[in-house]
């Protein structure tokens, strides 16, 4: 599982965790949450995510 960070506020996203709020279920690999997710700390698109890590 990886983990993505926001660029703009650092927020990290991790699959292994999945985001409750947004009805991501944990183990949701980033490529296949929705296009329009956005950050749950700033607002802005997938976009502005980039791979943090792979464990």
């Amino acid at each position: 599982m990886a983990r993505w960070i926001c660029m703009v506020c650092r927020y990290v996203y991790d699959e292994a965790d999945g985001d409750f709020e947004q009805n991501v279920e944990p183990g949701t690999p980033f490529a296949e949450i929705s296009d329009d997710f956005v950050c749950p700390a700033c607002g802005v698109g997938k976009s502005q995510f980039v791979r943090l890590s792979e464990d």
